[in-house]
């Protein structure tokens, strides 16, 4: 049995920018558990843009992340010793164990998982907290009709690119927002979006040629000029879901332009966070699980290999150079 952990802590705020030094890798005693504790080795870290928004001492929605404590990060791995009579050693789960090789849990928050059909590191993308972010906004807030047009950023994301596939499965036009001609093929050859646009390259002129009856629904998940542009093709009576704008998560500056456009066009603009639709998990979880075991749900993962090289790839998500969902595989 393990006696000694690895994790990676907070070691200090950014400055604007967040850097490998932010981080620090340290090796910790594991505690004895307790009656009602379970030990779990993680074998997967969910890397995730919300972290870096927690990583400045900024009000939020939720407290900033601790000082020279374990990151916070979905994890997804196995029971490996349990004084908790709903858990025994084997169990396969899922919760939020942070940046660390092992962690100890009361239970709250863990989840047992069915990995016959659906892999386990899936219960940390498609069918997962991303995966419910995306069906939240869609059916929550989008709410698409058939034959409108649904516009995504960061469409070849863990969140993106599940949106437009649930909104094409509700009828709807799809049309993606990615950054290069590589992540544009994948979401319009691989994931069956009806077009994408490169904003690196076509971001203005390329939105209006691929929304000809302009916008419906736009999920966003980047803000910026993004936003911008999404914001002057919407139609009256368009809903917004903003999910992340991961844009300016550096202190970098996000002018919008088209502010008018919510007026004019009596737009529903709704920011979101998942963990308060807890209704709407159930549902969420259990149609996804579905569509990714029956192969109707495609996605895409870029995995790095050990706990020290999280940072790295974190980072990395940040700049945009992932290709779908970002993990860490930690076994």
């Amino acid at each position: 049995m393990a006696t000694i952990n690895q994790r990676i802590v907070l070691a200090s705020r950014p400055d604007k920018v967040a850097t490998v030094g932010t981080f620090r890798l340290e090796e910790v005693p594991l505690p004895a558990l307790a009656e009602g504790q379970v030990l779990e080795r993680n074998d997967w870290l969910s890397l995730d843009p919300y972290m870096r928004g927690r990583m400045d001492d900024l009000r939020s929605y939720t407290a900033p992340q601790a000082l020279d404590e374990t990151m916070i990060g979905g994890t997804a791995g196995e029971v490996i010793d349990s004084r908790h009579p709903k858990f025994k050693p084997g169990d396969r789960v899922v919760g939020m164990l942070g940046w660390q090789r092992f962690g100890v849990s009361d239970g709250k928050g863990l989840t047992r998982v069915d990995t016959s059909r659906v892999p386990l590191a899936a219960y940390l993308g498609p069918v997962g907290m991303p995966g419910v972010t995306a069906w939240v906004g869609v059916n929550r807030i989008i709410e698409p009709r058939e034959g409108e047009t649904v516009v995504v950023s960061a469409a070849s994301g863990a969140v993106g690119s599940v949106v437009g596939q649930l909104a094409r499965l509700r009828g709807a036009r799809a049309v993606g927002i990615a950054g290069g001609p590589e992540k544009c093929a994948y979401v319009r050859d691989e994931l069956g979006f009806d077009a994408c646009v490169d904003y690196r390259t076509e971001l203005v002129q390329g939105l209006r040629a691929a929304t000809p009856d302009r916008i419906d629904g736009a999920f966003e998940n980047v803000g910026g000029a993004v936003l911008d542009a999404a914001l002057a093709r919407m139609n009256a009576f368009g809903r917004i879901a903003v999910c992340g704008l991961i844009a300016g998560y550096d202190g970098v500056p996000m002018p919008i332009h088209n502010f008018r456009s919510i007026l004019v066009n009596r737009l529903k603009v709704q920011g979101f966070i998942v963990t308060e639709f807890p209704d709407a998990w159930p549902l969420a979880l259990a149609e996804l699980g579905e569509l990714v075991a029956s192969g109707r749900l495609k996605y895409r993962e870029s995995i790095a290999d050990g706990l020290e090289n999280a940072p790295e790839a974190f980072l990395g998500m940040l700049r945009g150079r992932n290709f779908g969902k970002q993990l860490v595989r930690l076994g």
